[in-house]
């Protein structure tokens, strides 16, 4: 998968935005200001963290090397994933779409709303 591509895919959620806090080769993904997921942009092959259920997260490590705890990040609740193309796309979407929905679910019920 390209970074165009993972790009594309992270904006289509509903009040996705993406930013650049960390610097040029970080380019982070929120909903209602909150951080759903960081693509390491320039990394080759690229790397992705994303929010996880904590027993999920220790499930999916033991599971692919290539899933690893969230790097500079909670090691509880995020992983980071390399996407060198031994993670299956099908599950990599569904732990986009996972970190996208923990994270509105935690916002307040007026951002959940505007949300739509």
């Amino acid at each position: 998968m390209t970074y165009d591509m993972l790009e594309q895919l992270l904006l289509a959620h509903k009040g996705a935005a993406m930013d650049y806090p960390f610097g040029p080769d970080a380019a982070v993904f929120k909903v209602a200001g909150k951080m759903f997921a960081l693509v390491a942009s320039e990394d080759v092959p690229l790397r992705i963290t994303l929010k996880c259920d904590p027993i999920e997260a220790d499930f999916l490590r033991t599971m692919y090397s290539a899933i690893i705890p969230g790097y500079y990040m909670n090691k509880q609740h995020w992983n980071t994933i390399t996407l060198d193309g031994s993670v299956p796309e099908e599950l990599l979407l569904k732990m986009i779409d996972s970190s996208y929905a923990l994270v509105v679910k935690g916002l307040r019920k007026a951002e959940r709303a505007a949300l739509g």
